[in-house]
């Protein structure tokens, strides 16, 4: 999803330039950290960072003093409660191309349901921070399992403990993790099953071309 991200995204787009803040940040905490220990390895790393340095030297930056806009609260069990399912997920379809299926995620409302809603706005996206994490072409989040359920779809129980504020809040939810074939072509662009046909981007590829056309 790293990938998508950096390599099908806009030059632009805030999903994108996101994802190479964190990897800025995650090299910078790094380096500094095995300075102490491989001072010119660590040194010849900052010297070719390919962005604007405050310091001339990596012993000049001081130790790691990370920002607390990175703890953001819920973040961390969202990101568990999402891997959790996109295991179920890989599980069910045991060994297959993930990116074949779309997911259809099924909560109860509750705070397990509101920490993955920040994770997917959109009730079905293929581009979301949840489907990111499922791997899979699409992603679909409801709050109870579809009428139009095929009646021998492998429905995949499974459960989640929340623990919030020092665990002060805790709560344990249950969901269903549905694993269908999607029914539409993989884009030549982003590799992803979301094109009506195989010889055209998907739309969000089209997007992206139109605007790279335009500058």
């Amino acid at each position: 999803s790293l990938s998508c991200r950096l390599y099908c995204e806009e030059e632009k787009d805030p999903k994108r330039r996101s994802c190479q803040t964190v990897l800025a940040e995650a090299l910078d905490i790094v380096v500094r950290s095995f300075a102490p220990i491989l001072p010119h390895l660590a040194e010849e790393v900052f010297q070719h960072l390919p962005y604007k340095k405050d310091s001339e030297g990596v012993f000049r930056t001081g130790w790691i003093n990370a920002s607390s806009a990175w703890k953001k609260p819920g973040i961390e069990e969202a990101i568990e409660g999402a891997c959790a399912m996109r295991d179920s997920f890989l599980g069910s379809i045991s060994g297959k191309n993930a990116l074949e299926y779309e997911v259809v995620i099924v909560i109860e409302p509750g705070l397990l349901f509101e920490l993955m809603e920040a994770l997917q706005a959109e009730e079905t996206s293929s581009v979301s921070q949840l489907n990111e994490i499922m791997m899979a072409s699409q992603t679909t989040l409801l709050s109870e399992l579809p009428k139009e359920t095929p009646a021998d779809a492998n429905i995949i129980k499974g459960t989640f403990l929340i623990n919030l504020e020092g665990g002060d809040i805790r709560e344990e939810s249950s969901y269903k993790v549905i694993a269908l074939p999607i029914a539409k072509a993989k884009c030549p662009r982003c590799r992803r099953y979301t094109s009506n046909s195989s010889s055209t981007p998907c739309p969000r590829c089209l997007k992206v071309i139109a605007g790279k056309g335009s500058t």
